[in-house]
């Protein structure tokens, strides 16, 4: 990439990782939308790169806070996850390879239909879900973290929705997520996904992935926690809207 190229990927990792350990998701979502809207990395490669950085992201912002994780939800969304991030994986592996356009394409519908999905998001339910509802969305969430390494929009309207403390949902949601990266890594590595490339870039981004997250845990804005997720949401319905657009024109 391009200095301007490096320095973009650069922002597009602090901002994530900062936003992240303040609302407990976000980074992949923004990571993906930003650098693979612009395609600077194409999308096998990006979630390898997203991946190993958010295991680093997500182990310094549950420090001190593993104790919050709701342990029954973690549960029934790993039992939908685990089979779906290999299924995932292997669709995104099969798409890149035959119709990379409906890989983009279905990148932007995710992105958009998560950040529309989590913006107009009703008031939070009144009883937590029940174990299959639970797992099924872990399975839905466990394909998207599978194929782009971002299970955020599906996981994160979820855990939202649920009647639950706010640091409570965070740290279940971190917990998630390092299960979706630490699993999808573990299979990228198994089919010789983690490249030159893919650990030069890590390399790079993983020291800013440190900044942005101490960032988060340390200053957080004085804003409410919705108005952050708002802002987020914001970023990635426009971003998803791009992509689709621009996907929809060049084919």
């Amino acid at each position: 990439m391009e200095v301007w190229s490096w320095l973009l990927f650069l922002a597009t990792v602090l901002v994530g990782s900062y936003i992240q350990a303040v609302a407990g998701f976000a980074m992949a979502m923004i990571i993906v939308a930003v650098v693979g809207g612009l395609r600077l990395l194409d999308v096998p490669t990006l979630g390898a790169v997203v991946g190993l950085m958010t295991l680093l992201n997500v182990t310094i912002a549950l420090r001190g806070h593993a104790h919050e994780i709701h342990r029954r939800i973690f549960f029934w969304l790993g039992v939908g996850q685990a089979p779906a991030i290999f299924l995932g994986f292997y669709l995104m592996v099969w798409m890149d390879g035959s119709t990379r356009w409906a890989l983009e394409l279905c990148l932007g519908i995710f992105i958009t239909a998560g950040g529309l999905s989590m913006f107009l998001r009703a008031h939070p339910w009144t009883q937590p879900s029940s174990p299959f509802v639970t797992g099924v969305v872990g399975f839905v969430g466990g394909t998207m973290g599978g194929m782009f390494s971002a299970s955020g929009p599906v996981l994160g309207w979820f855990a939202y929705n649920q009647p639950l403390p706010v640091a409570v949902i965070r740290a279940t949601l971190l917990a998630s997520f390092m299960l979706t990266a630490g699993t999808r890594t573990l299979v990228v590595a198994f089919n010789g996904g983690i490249t030159e490339q893919v650990l030069t870039y890590a390399a790079i981004g993983l020291p800013v992935v440190v900044l942005g997250t101490w960032c988060g845990r340390m200053f957080a804005p004085p804003v409410s926690d919705m108005a952050i997720k708002r802002g987020a949401y914001l970023l990635l319905l426009t971003m998803g809207v791009w992509i689709f657009v621009r996907v929809f024109l060049s084919t």
